[in-house]
């Protein structure tokens, strides 16, 4: 998998966070995601997954260790080849509605709108050089749907990637999540 890859998928789930700028409901969410439009990306997801799928009780709970570090729970497969996951979002962080700062690529992140049920915004990342935009639309406080677009290059050549994805309120409990970071 390419750094331009792997920086695309870590910022991809980075962006979790920003759909809970908007008004959302504290608690437990699953996050699920989809990208596609790119060959490499397609198969860099596979074989994430076909990796997560053969991992070991002990490597399983290594990487369950450091997933909730940063918030979040174990991936696992999704419908049609993507995604989810499970994202704990404490009264405070819902209260603020601000975005969480993105450190991996050296993104910046800015809300270009904000309606009652949609937010859009655009990232600029430095590390590999790369951009997007993305549209958030809200159904009330407990569930949303996202579509981004995210461009690059790798080798000189212009690359861009799509991510759908979806985000539901499970519960007012967080369980063994811990909050994002």
């Amino acid at each position: 998998m390419s750094r331009f890859s792997i920086t695309l998928l870590l910022g991809a789930l980075s962006c979790i966070g920003v759909a809970h700028a908007q008004s959302t409901k504290p608690g437990l969410w699953e996050v699920t995601q989809k990208m596609g439009g790119n060959a490499e990306m397609d198969q860099a997801m596979a074989q994430m997954q076909q990796q997560m799928a053969g991992m070991s009780p002990a490597e399983k709970k290594m990487m369950q260790d450091m997933l909730a570090k940063q918030g979040m729970s174990m991936p696992a497969a999704g419908a049609g080849g993507g995604m989810a996951m499970k994202v704990c979002i404490t009264p405070e962080m819902a209260a603020k509605q601000d975005m969480p700062v993105q450190t991996e690529g050296e993104c910046t992140t800015t809300i270009t709108s904000r309606s009652a049920n949609t937010l859009k915004m655009n990232f600029v990342c430095k590390n590999p050089p790369s951009s997007g935009e993305g549209t958030y639309t809200f159904s009330g406080d407990t569930a949303y749907t996202m579509k981004m677009l995210m461009k690059g290059t790798k080798q000189g050549k212009p690359m861009s990637t799509t991510l759908d994805g979806q985000g539901t309120w499970l519960s007012a409990s967080c369980g063994a999540v811990k909050p994002l970071k």
